[in-house]
Parts: structure tokens; C-alpha cells; sequence
């Protein structure tokens, strides 16, 4: 029988890779491994990679031991799910692997400047009818900005073509250096991308990938400099239903 909840939330807090902060925890304090995450958590200098809305952490934990040399943050607010990741890390005795339990919202409140090498967002929510909640949206690369390097990659990996398409408009309007676009991922040879990428699939992705849904994928620049503008485009909404998600409105199509 399977853990409930509030048995794999007790795992968690025994855990010395899993760090819960949710939103409102951080109002009065500063986080304590914010500009340390090197030199008091990895103990070494290796490039810090996130992946933000890590779900159950299949992706971040197939990455930190596909790139030993790297360290990886998986970020989400759902616990339950993510105690899948932390306990394959802490059962195999990965260093390389740590994640964060809060709200995406505040993630900069958890990194200093520079300090963070890459971002996956992989199958994040498109959020069709609100923007600003939209984890490729102006308001949040604003916010990655801050602890990011300049130039900092970013990595798109959807089922959604409505994400995959308002990604790519403002990654076009504000002219970010585009790295890789394919939206048929596992059909397509990628110039940049390490092929043994492709062999890490979350649960849900396969399950997508069953039913016929292209995966989507992008890999973009983030600079500093420059004024970062919404694209002013309607774009269709995604007619199908994913895992545990609809168009949750009568529209056709979503700015």
C-alpha cells in the first residue's frame, strides 16, 4: 500500500535534501542557504541547475545522475508528489540533488544573483487565461533574471501547444537568442541538446506521449540587459485534455 500524504510529509521532514518554505514562511526571515547553496549545501562549486515545477522530481533526479558534475534543484509546492524524488535521492545517495518546497512566485527569495546556471520548466501549467501566472511570462523571467547568469539557458520542455506557442512569441518579440525549437521532440535532431536528454520521461509524459501529443521543446537565452515586453497575439487554446487539465472556459483562443 502507498503512503498517504501525511506519512510521506513526516518522510520529508527527516530528509536533509528537502527544504520546505511555502509562501508566508519567508515574510519575517531570510532563507538560510540563500547566496550558500555551494559552499553549505553541494560543497562545491558545480553549476546550480533548477527545474521548477519538478512534480515528483523524476526529471531532476534523472538529470543529476545523467550530469554528476552539476548540482539540481527540483521546485514545486506539492509535497506529496515530490517525496517520489527526494526519497530516490536520499535511498541511492545522491549529493548532487536537493529539492525546494515553495511557491514558484517567491523563488527569488531563494538564490542570490549568479548563482543559478540553468532553468527547466518542464510541463508546466500553460495557465490559458491568466498570463501573469504563465512560468515563461515576463513577470517570472524578470524574476529569473535575478538569480540567473547573464545568458543563463532556459529550457521549455510541454504537451502544450498553447505554452509552447506563447513561449515562442516572447522569446521572438523580445529577441532572446534561441538556442532550439522543435515541436516534435523525440522525431527531431537537435543540434545543442545532449541526445541522452531524450531518454529521461516522467510518468505523465509517457503517458502523453501514449496517447499521440507531440512533446514540445524549447531552449532560449536570458540576458540582463534589455526591457522584456508581453507579445500583444491570441493565440488557440489547447483542445484536448491533459493530465488533470481543461481549457476551464468557453474560449477559442487566449492572449
Amino acid at each position: 500500500m502507498s503512503k498517504g500524504k501525511l506519512a510521506k510529509f513526516a518522510d520529508m521532514a527527516t530528509y536533509d535534501n528537502v527544504f520546505q518554505y511555502p509562501y508566508g514562511s519567508l515574510e519575517h526571515a531570510s532563507f538560510p542557504l540563500q547566496g550558500k547553496w555551494h559552499e553549505e549545501y553541494f560543497h562545491n562549486q558545480n553549476p546550480i541547475v533548477l527545474e521548477l515545477g519538478c512534480g515528483k522530481g523524476e526529471y531532476t533526479v534523472g538529470l543529476a545522475r545523467m550530469f554528476p558534475n552539476m548540482n539540481f534543484i527540483g521546485v514545486d509546492i506539492k509535497g506529496s508528489r515530490m517525496w517520489t524524488g527526494a526519497t530516490e535521492a536520499v535511498r541511492t545517495g545522491m549529493k548532487n540533488v536537493a529539492f525546494l518546497r515553495t511557491n514558484i512566485e517567491i523563488i527569488d527569495k531563494f538564490f542570490v544573483a549568479d548563482e543559478v546556471h540553468e532553468i527547466w520548466l518542464t510541463f508546466s501549467d500553460p495557465q490559458m487565461k491568466n498570463p501573469r501566472k504563465r512560468l515563461t511570462s515576463t513577470y517570472f523571467m524578470e524574476r529569473y533574471r535575478r538569480f540567473l547568469i547573464d545568458g543563463g539557458i532556459i529550457h521549455l520542455k510541454t504537451d502544450s501547444n498553447f505554452l509552447f506557442t506563447y513561449t515562442s512569441h516572447v522569446v521572438d518579440k523580445n529577441r532572446l537568442p534561441l538556442l532550439e525549437r522543435t515541436e516534435d521532440l523525440y522525431h527531431t535532431q537537435l543540434s545543442t541538446l545532449n541526445s541522452q536528454l531524450l531518454n529521461i520521461r516522467t510518468y505523465y509524459e509517457q503517458m502523453w506521449i501514449d496517447r499521440g501529443l507531440n512533446i514540445r521543446y524549447q531552449q532560449f537565452c536570458l540576458p540582463h540587459d534589455g526591457e522584456l515586453t508581453e507579445p500583444d497575439v491570441e493565440i488557440p487554446l489547447d483542445d484536448y485534455r491533459s493530465y488533470r487539465r481543461d481549457k476551464r472556459s468557453s474560449l477559442e483562443v487566449s492572449k
